[in-house]
């Protein structure tokens, strides 16, 4: 696999709103886990995530940097911008900057998770501070509950 194509293919994919080419990266039971909307598994289900982009946005530009792949896991650094068509944010550019992680199986992609400045990305939308503060308080619980971070919770 040439992950440097895959990257491009991916993003190229993502910011035309393209979720068939998106999606037939992935394995049939694939998983891709967004920063906003959560995880979303399956090709259909992954289409339809893709598709959410388009409501609240225009004028995508996706692009990685920086790849490191080994065996069946690779890493990338990212540059991603949008045009928000949220009526306050007054067609606002929003930009920021992640890490994705890709895991493989066969040559496609299992699970594609990612990392960026979600308070950062929805202040450039004009999002009051206090839904901001809301929105942060819910994803902080939503990883607290989370198993595997029982022993950072306990004090």
């Amino acid at each position: 696999m040439d992950f440097a194509k895959l990257l491009e293919a991916f993003a190229s994919a993502a910011a035309r709103g393209d979720g068939d080419a998106l999606a037939d990266l992935f394995t049939a039971d694939g998983t891709y886990v967004d920063y906003f909307f959560g995880p979303f598994t399956g090709r259909a289900a992954i289409k339809e995530m893709l598709a959410h982009f388009g409501e609240g946005g225009r004028d995508f530009r996706w692009e990685f940097h920086a790849p490191a792949h080994a065996g069946d896991i690779a890493y990338a650094s990212y540059r991603f911008s949008v045009t928000s068509t949220r009526p306050e944010a007054n067609n606002a550019r929003v930009v920021f900057d992640g890490m994705s992680r890709f895991d493989f199986e066969g040559g496609k992609i299992k699970r594609y998770s990612e990392v960026f400045d979600r308070g950062m990305a929805l202040a450039q939308q004009a999002y009051e501070p206090e839904r901001l503060v809301k929105i942060g308080q819910r994803y902080a619980r939503t990883l607290k509950e989370q198993p595997e971070w029982a022993r950072h919770v306990k004090a």
